[in-house]
């Protein structure tokens, strides 16, 4: 395969040698912490509304399985949907760290406004706000996250941030319960609302302090601030920065966004695409409904939230044993293995017939979906070029989406009396998944990102 050659070679070294020989620091914790702290806050604001539905539904007098419900289950992905591509194409022309700041803003107002909706119309507008917000969060920080850490350390690092989200799962879970048994239900959700915004709105006053991606703004061509943002990295982790002068872009033709559907990286994003798709499908699925599901079985609302906190909790174990795989096994393999076994505990939870026994599959399927997660944030920025890594991770994230807007119309047939039928679907989501992982074919563990210009190709990455 013919690798175009380019017209001046770069003069200094790469970003990815600076990170390297920067290594493993306070900088990087720093931003995990920071990053993850937005996370948690996103889970929240994703997960909110199935915990606060029966509140809602209260009020508003909504039914299970009406038009209304699925409405408002929606209203939130509909909005991360379009967020996703608008924000991360944004944050791959004017930078990450101007994303950065402006999407967690928002999230916090939005999700502050949807506290005080007086009608459903107004909270199911709301509700599509912060998800347009937070539909940028998620692609951007994981394409500031992976372009700050170390080669070797990369991977795990971003599975340790998506492990926030199963601490704003808990958080989540916790904050419902409480409420629950602190106000009425047609009370209590709207302090549910109003108490899950205020994480966002920590996690904005820590990002001040975070400057922009290096590779960024080198892709943008700013040398200057490139080097001043690595020298704030040497600076936090105590060791100096190389005297050398850093490499600038490479000439050449560039990689725009239209890259991300034609030839080699037309099929990586495909397949990629599939595995997105099918695993969002089947996780909101299944857990947008779950707390409704274990009220229509008898439970009170206390014990639905200490259940789905339970379910939390069995996501870490998940998140740790992906960040040990991925630098053990590979990214693909163990993506992969996460989905089969996701699958497989779809219909293990089917054939459950004891409390215990239901329970504990759950559990082990809440493990496994969460692990796949953890892998598949780890892998996909790994495989896009910087000038259009955060883009290539919001169309990741709006095929999510699109999964997610068709999820709560697929999962109420988990209470209409059509378990069988729902679960069959999400294990053979799950299976689809982890044949597309595989079809991939490229594995990055321990190789530098793609950069720019002609070196970015995925010919020559792959």
């Amino acid at each position: 395969m013919t690798v175009p050659t380019p017209s001046s070679a770069p003069v200094g070294l790469p970003v990815d040698a600076v990170i390297d020989r920067l290594g493993l620091g306070a900088f990087q914790w720093r931003l995990l912490a920071i990053c993850g702290l937005t996370w948690a806050a996103d889970a929240m604001e994703v997960l909110l509304m199935s915990f606060a539905l029966p509140g809602v539904s209260a009020a508003f007098g909504l039914t299970p399985g009406s038009a209304d419900t699925k409405l408002l289950l929606t209203a939130t992905f509909a909005g991360m949907l379009v967020g996703a591509v608008v924000w991360g194409w944004l944050a791959d022309r004017v930078g990450r760290r101007a994303v950065f700041l402006t999407t967690v803003t928002l999230g916090v107002l939005f999700g502050l406004l949807g506290a005080a909706a007086p009608t459903l119309g107004w909270l199911v507008a709301a509700r599509f706000l912060t998800g347009l917000a937070i539909g940028g969060t998620l692609p951007v920080d994981y394409a500031m996250m992976a372009e700050f850490i170390p080669t070797a350390w990369r991977g795990r690092f971003l599975v340790y941030l998506e492990s926030f989200w199963a601490v704003g799962t808990v958080l989540v879970a916790a904050l419902a319960w409480w409420v629950s048994t602190a106000f009425a239900p047609e009370l209590g959700w709207r302090y549910l609302l109003a108490f899950a915004a205020l994480p966002g709105l920590i996690g904005l006053l820590a990002r001040l302090g975070i400057p922009d991606s290096p590779r960024s703004l080198l892709a943008r061509g700013d040398t200057s601030g490139a080097r001043a943002a690595l020298a704030r990295v040497a600076q936090s982790n105590r060791v100096p920065l190389p005297a050398e002068p850093l490499a600038g872009p490479v000439t050449g033709p560039a990689v725009s966004a239209a890259a991300l559907f034609r030839g080699v990286l037309g099929r990586r994003t495909a397949w990629l695409g599939v595995v997105w798709f099918t695993l969002s499908l089947g996780y909101y699925g299944i857990f947008t409904w779950l707390p409704s599901v274990l009220r229509a079985q008898g439970l009170d609302l206390g014990e639905v939230y200490r259940t789905t906190l339970l379910l939390a909790l069995a996501q870490v174990p998940g998140y740790l044993l992906a960040a040990w795989l991925v630098e053990r096994v590979g990214r693909r393999a163990t993506l992969a293995g996460f989905l089969l076994v996701g699958a497989a505990s779809a219909y293990l939870f089917l054939l459950a017939g004891t409390p215990g026994a239901v329970l504990g599959t759950s559990m082990l399927l809440s493990a496994a979906l969460l692990g796949a997660w953890g892998a598949l944030y780890a892998y996909t920025p790994e495989l896009f070029p910087t000038a259009v890594r955060a883009t290539g991770m919001g169309v990741m994230s709006s095929l999510a989406r699109v999964a997610s807007v068709v999820s709560p119309s697929v999962g109420a047939l988990l209470v209409t009396g059509q378990l069988a039928v729902a679960l069959t679907v999400f294990a053979a989501c799950f299976a689809v998944g982890a044949a597309a992982a595989w079809a991939v074919g490229v594995e990055t563990r321990g190789r530098q990102l793609p950069g720019d210009g002609p070196d970015a190709r995925p010919e020559v990455n792959a």
